[in-house]
């Protein structure tokens, strides 16, 4: 490993205790609730099934479990269900051909799989073979680790998934030990200040600058927002105005902001024109946001369907304060 790799990967592990160390205690009873799940099943092997909408923190959630299980010291390893092939079990579960008796899967502590209903018919049964089924089964031939699985689809969606048959029940009931469902951002508003808080010293951290404050007005403005990009869109925001160093990116979230904005600096209300570009430009984010949604975000199918570039609806997810970078 370089000093560069050594470097990341130190500032990973210094972030991860920071992020521990200021977690936001929720106020919304459904959060609550998932916390103290959370408490109940973090030390055991219990694989678990998180749900929820795109951005709502599913795998912070995983990586809270993975940090309080028996494995944390052990690495926790994502994959996207959507990219894996069967032979990626395959090579978990099996020794590396050296002849040392150690499974390679031995050195994962927790599995996290994101959106299982992605998963080809073949990986889905390489995966089904790698649970050990309460026999003895010799070392390096089952998948010996945490598994959480997660999906933005509703349950009804994962229902309708289950009967058309694109997810094997046998494999979903291995799976889901116990459900956690994550609410989206608007049904828990009462947790805005603190995530904006939090966000804001997050960010102001990485960037090495000062923590911006933010006024009454912005936050009742976060507050009437519809959060489409729930917590993902947020510190997107809080990232923006830590950059800027004030508030002005939550006029961004909505027409009501411009506008208002626009009267207290001339006195006079919005023209047409600029309410119709308002109006135009939340149409376009509504569009957007219900493409992505019935794509499961998979943004090169949804720049398809709406017939724009892929660079397009990046640029258009970037403008809507949600992350067009190609890693997510």
């Amino acid at each position: 490993m370089d000093w560069t790799s050594a470097l990341a990967q130190e500032r990973a592990v210094v972030w991860s205790k920071w992020e521990d160390d200021h977690y936001v205690l929720s106020a919304s009873p459904t959060v609550r609730a998932v916390e103290e799940i959370i408490l109940n099943v973090a030390a055991t092997d219990f694989p678990l099934l998180v749900m929820g909408e795109s951005g709502s923190g599913k795998e912070a959630l995983a990586l809270r479990i993975h940090r309080r299980s028996l494995r944390s010291n052990d690495p926790f390893v994502k994959v996207v269900c959507g990219a894996l092939s069967a032979a990626f079990f395959e090579t978990l579960r099996h020794d590396s051909e050296a002849g040392n008796g150690h499974s390679v899967s031995s050195r994962i502590g927790t599995l996290f799989l994101d959106e299982i209903v992605e998963l080809t018919p073949s990986s889905q049964a390489s995966l089904l073979q790698a649970f050990p089924d309460g026999e003895v089964i010799a070392q390096g031939q089952f998948l010996d680790a945490r598994i959480i699985s997660a999906t933005c689809r509703t349950p009804e969606e994962l229902e309708q998934a289950l009967d058309r048959g694109e997810l094997r029940k046998d494999l979903f009931y291995r799976l889901n030990g116990m459900c956690l469902r994550l609410p989206p951002l608007r049904e828990r508003k009462e947790d805005l200040p603190a995530l904006v808080e939090f966000f804001l010293k997050k960010n102001s951290l990485a960037l090495g600058r000062p923590q911006p404050a933010v006024s009454p007005r912005a936050l009742q403005v976060m507050q009437l927002h519809a959060w489409p990009g729930n917590i993902r869109e947020l510190e997107n925001v809080a990232r923006r105005m830590v950059a800027l160093g004030n508030d002005s990116p939550v006029s961004d979230l909505g027409p009501l902001t411009n506008g208002e904005r626009t009267s207290q600096a001339n006195g006079e209300k919005l023209s047409l024109k600029q309410t119709a570009r308002e109006a135009s430009r939340l149409a376009q984010k509504e569009l957007i946001l219900k493409v992505l949604s019935r794509t499961h975000w998979n943004r090169k199918r949804a720049a398809q369907q709406l017939q724009i570039s892929y660079k397009a609806l990046l640029y258009k997810l970037r403008q809507m304060g949600l992350d067009g970078s190609e890693t997510l």
